[in-house]
C-alpha cells in the first residue's frame, strides 16, 4: 500500500474548457489563492504525494483568461489582506478591481471582544487584532477613497452567526450598519456575507436602506423566500462552487428565483470549489464549472448566462468595457 492513498489530492483541478463568451469573477481572493495552494504543496510533500506546484497571482490572472475570465474583483477584508486586494487592482489595471471591509468575523476580533459561535472553535486574536474596529474601518475609508475606481465595492460585511457567539453578534451587527453606511458615503455597492443570519441581515438591509449602488449577497447561502425578497427590493444574488453541491438544492431553487439582471458568479477562492472538484483549491479560472453549471439549473445556453453575469456585474461594479473577443479566449484555443 503506498503512502498518501487515504489522503485526498492537493492536486489542482484540470483547467476547464474556455467559455465560449467571458464573464466576471465577482468575489475572490487571489493574494490568499497563493498561500493556500503553498501550504498544499506543503502538505503533499509531507505525505510524499505528487508534487502541487504553487502558481502566483500573474499566473492564476493569466489562467483565468485562457478559459474566459477576462476581470476580477479582488477582496480583502482582514486588515493586512487590505491594501494587497488594491496593490493587485493597481497592477492590473482594468483587469483586476478591489473590494475592502473588515469581514464579520473579524470585526468582533478587533478590540478582542470575540465569542465562540456554534462552530465550536476556540477566539484566537492576531496582533493586528490589538486595534479597535473603528480604527481598522478608517483603513478601510482611506483606501478606497484615495482609490477611486479601483476599490469598487465594500465587502464582504454583513453577519456569520456560525463562527460568532451570541455576545458578540450585537458588536456584529454594529459593524455591519457601519459598512453600509461607509459605502453609502463613498456611492459604492456592498457585498455581504450572510452565514445562518438571513433575518437578520434583511432585517438590517430593509431598516438602514441598502447603498443606491446595490447590495449583493455573495456566495449566496439562504433559501429561495430570501431570494424572493432579494428579487423584490433589487438585490443582487452572487452564486459560487456551493450552488453545484448536490446537497444544495436550496441554492439551485434560489437560482431559479432571481431574475436574470440580478445574478452574478464567484469563486469566493481558494474555498468553496465547484464539484466534481471540491476540497482541491480555487481560484478563479474555476468559474466555468460553476457557470456550466448553473445554465443548466436554467436551462439556458452557458454563453448567454456568460454575457448576462457580465453585464451585471460590470453595472453593479461600474466597471470599463474591455475590447470584445469573438470566440474563446485567444490562449484557450
Amino acid at each position: 500500500m503506498t503512502k498518501g492513498r487515504h489522503h485526498h489530492s492537493r492536486a489542482w483541478a484540470p483547467l476547464p474548457a474556455a467559455l465560449p463568451d467571458w464573464t466576471i469573477d465577482d468575489h475572490t481572493h487571489v493574494v490568499s489563492v497563493v498561500s493556500y495552494a503553498q501550504e498544499q504543496s506543503r502538505q503533499a510533500d509531507d505525505r510524499q504525494m505528487p508534487v502541487v506546484p504553487v502558481y502566483s497571482a500573474d499566473e492564476l490572472l493569466d489562467f483565468a483568461g485562457f478559459v474566459g475570465i477576462r476581470q476580477i474583483v479582488d477582496v480583502g477584508c482582514t486588515l493586512p489582506e487590505l491594501q494587497p486586494a488594491v496593490d493587485l487592482a493597481l497592477a492590473h489595471p482594468g483587469r483586476v478591481f478591489a473590494g475592502l471591509a473588515i469581514h464579520p468575523t473579524e470585526a468582533v476580533l478587533h478590540g478582542h471582544h470575540g465569542a465562540p459561535g456554534p462552530d465550536g472553535l476556540s477566539v484566537v486574536y492576531e496582533p493586528w487584532h490589538d486595534m479597535p474596529f473603528d480604527e481598522a474601518l478608517d483603513h478601510v475609508a482611506r483606501l478606497a477613497r484615495s482609490n477611486p475606481g479601483v476599490v469598487v465595492t465594500i465587502g464582504e460585511t454583513g453577519l456569520d452567526y456560525f463562527r460568532t457567539g451570541e455576545p458578540a453578534r450585537g458588536l456584529q451587527r454594529q459593524a455591519f450598519r457601519d459598512h453600509i453606511d461607509l459605502a453609502k458615503q463613498l456611492g459604492l455597492p456592498v457585498q455581504i456575507h450572510d452565514r445562518q443570519a438571513d433575518e437578520d441581515v434583511v432585517r438590517i438591509l430593509l431598516a438602514d436602506g441598502a447603498p443606491e449602488a446595490g447590495a449583493v449577497f455573495h456566495s449566496y447561502a439562504a433559501d429561495a423566500d430570501t431570494a424572493r425578497i432579494a428579487r423584490e427590493h433589487g438585490w443582487y444574488l452572487s452564486f459560487s462552487g456551493t450552488v453545484t453541491f448536490p446537497s444544495n438544492e436550496r441554492l439551485r431553487q434560489a437560482l431559479r428565483v432571481i431574475d436574470l439582471d440580478h445574478v452574478l458568479v464567484e469563486t469566493d477562492a481558494p474555498y468553496l470549489t465547484p464539484a466534481p472538484w471540491r476540497g482541491r483549491t480555487n481560484a478563479p479560472q474555476m468559474v466555468p464549472y460553476t457557470l456550466r453549471a448553473m445554465a443548466d439549473v436554467l436551462d439556458m445556453p452557458v454563453e448567454e448566462l456568460a454575457r448576462r453575469t457580465r453585464a451585471n456585474a460590470q453595472r453593479l461594479y461600474r466597471l470599463p468595457p474591455l475590447p470584445e473577443q469573438s470566440g474563446p479566449p485567444a490562449a484557450a484555443r
